[in-house]
């Protein structure tokens, strides 16, 4: 694995820099640091800081220039030992204005702080809507508009909102910070208002400075829309810490936690494990006895729907259910009668009916025990063919989906290799509300393989051409099959995936045991508060 391990390195690097090394300077000869240099100041140093959606963007707004990370960085970290939300907008690209991937990336760090009660920082510093845009960012149901609505809505959850002005707070955008329970401005770099001084000089005639406008001494000597203001961004930092400091307790869903053990197995052989050809067999216990506390793994029914691992472990101390994909060739030992697979091999990847009814049961017995589910994705599709249909595949599939979709216990996803059509649904894709989902350097996703993808493709085409009366010789079929693939194929990658915000965030699999701790421990802050029930399952 290790060029996947160098590229995410690379990429990452890259990522972080923002508008660019340039961008970088003209911020600090304003006195100011970046978005990544306040959260570092900001967060616990001795205590995990898990970045969401860093790829967000790439790839994206070429013609606009780019919007690296989406113009905003977000993520989980601690502040005075309180797990909290973090989302910094980055001036170094655009300003901070909001492309339409800003607007659902702001959203998502929202989901995340509704879904687990977290607190939420947002250390503000942006020129508001990207204007030639605007039409994808303004007025839909998940655009600009439903930040505010999230705000309000987190606000009466009880749900802390902290908000730094420490740049430009402009029009619609100034509502975000003035939404939150309390609002800190940086004199001399902060500034908030509705127009600006271009705009109420064109609406109204009126010439007004920035400063006298909107900043930090108008709007707490004498509008008092905001709280206090602080003479630096360290020391307007510093303030945030000291509000989490005294916060006092909350309820928790009372997750089962004990002392964390590492797996008696290495996790760096994880890289040498897991074969980079995408159709080559492996052994997925041995992936998750490297991730497991102790390597210890309490299988369910494991002789019974073997295409499917279904068992209890604990990662970092914490009590986990996981369903994860088994990529080695088993002989399965399930149904009979029609449509039977009795002492027939499996093929690796594929979800058979008796695992799908398996995990099923499995998921149940989770919610019932109140148990954290973890999903191992490397699913390239549920098993086809008149024999699996005439065995009720789709009756098995629809009741792990059904069981899976209703789960209350929170769900985490892992994309380890393929993560293909309804495959990618049952074994809790973004559609299905993982509380995280992230990608290894090898995952892919997509309806299905690129092989699979561009052979049918190139069929409807060449069955096209021949209608019109033009057919294609074989060396054309031979250049498009290629191009088609190649498209496709470019679209499988995870960064393209990141990119629109499909996963959290790429990881080297070294990183997982901590991220999965980490979200374990977020959705603790949140009591279930509702049973577990199923929709019609036919059986």
């Amino acid at each position: 694995m290790t060029p996947f391990i160098n590229e995410l390195q690379t990429r990452t690097a890259q990522t972080q820099l923002g508008g660019g090394q340039k961008k970088i300077d003209d911020q600090h000869r304003k006195g100011k640091l970046t978005a990544r240099e306040r959260i570092a100041y900001l967060t616990d140093s001795d205590k995990p800081f898990v970045e969401i959606g860093l790829f967000v963007g790439e790839g994206m707004y070429a013609e606009h220039g780019g919007c690296p990370s989406g113009g905003v960085v977000t993520g989980i970290g601690y502040v005075s030992g309180q797990q909290c939300m973090i989302v910094a907008n980055d001036a170094t690209v655009k300003a901070g204005a909001w492309f339409p991937i800003t607007a659902k990336k702001n959203l998502r760090a929202q989901e995340i702080a509704i879904e687990n009660r977290l607190p939420i920082i947002y250390l503000v510093d942006s020129a508001g809507v990207y204007l030639p845009l605007q039409d994808e960012v303004f007025a839909d149901k998940e655009h600009f508009g439903r930040t505010f609505r999230n705000n309000a809505k987190l606000s009466a959850m009880g749900v802390l909102q902290v908000a730094a002005i420490m740049g430009s707070c402009v029009a619609g955008g100034a509502y975000l910070p003035i939404m939150s329970d309390e609002a800190l401005i940086v004199e001399g770099t902060g500034s908030i208002y509705l127009a600006g001084p271009y705009l109420v000089k064109a609406s109204i005639g009126e010439d007004v400075d920035s400063e006298t406008l909107g900043g930090a001494v108008t709007h707490t000597d004498i509008s008092g829309v905001v709280d206090n203001r602080y003479p630096d961004d360290k020391s307007c930092l510093d303030a945030i810490k000291r509000i989490f400091d005294r916060l006092g307790e909350q309820p928790t869903a009372g997750f089962n936690r004990v002392t964390p053990a590492l797996p008696a197995k290495s996790p760096a052989e994880i890289h040498t494990i897991l074969p980079t050809d995408r159709v080559k067999p492996y052994d997925m216990r041995e992936i998750l006895e490297r991730l497991i506390d102790n390597s210890e793994f309490d299988e369910y029914k494991p002789t019974y729907g073997q295409s499917l691992l279904c068992g209890y472990a604990r990662i970092d101390g914490w009590a986990v259910g996981i369903v994860a994909n088994q990529r080695k060739v088993v002989k399965a030992k399930g149904k009979t009668g029609a449509g039977a697979q009795s002492n027939e091999l499996q093929m690796g990847g594929v979800i058979y009916g008796d695992a799908a009814d398996k995990a099923a049961r499995f998921i149940m017995v989770c919610n019932q025990q109140r148990i954290p589910l973890v999903f191992f994705q490397d699913v390239t599709g549920f098993m086809v063919g008149s024999r699996a249909e005439q065995s009720g595949i789709i009756k098995d599939g629809a009741k792990m989906v059904n069981a899976m979709a209703n789960s209350v216990v929170p769900k985490f996803t892992v994309v380890v290799g393929n993560s293909y059509g309804a495959g990618n649904y049952a074994m809790c894709g973004r559609a299905y509300d993982p509380r995280l989902m992230v990608a290894w350097p090898t995952a892919q996703m997509a309806v299905m393989s690129g092989a699979s993808a561009a052979k049918t493709l190139l069929q409807i085409q060449v069955a096209a051409q021949k209608a019109k009366g033009q057919p294609m010789t074989p060396e054309e079929e031979q250049a498009q099959l290629k191009k088609i693939t190649d498209q496709y194929n470019a679209q499988l990658s995870p960064y393209f995936a990141a990119a629109r915000l499909w996963v959290d965030a790429v990881i080297d699999p070294l990183e997982t045991r901590t991220i999965l701790s980490e979200g374990i421990a977020a959705a603790n802050h949140a009591p279930i508060e509702k049973g577990f029930s199923v929709g019609v399952i036919q059986t």
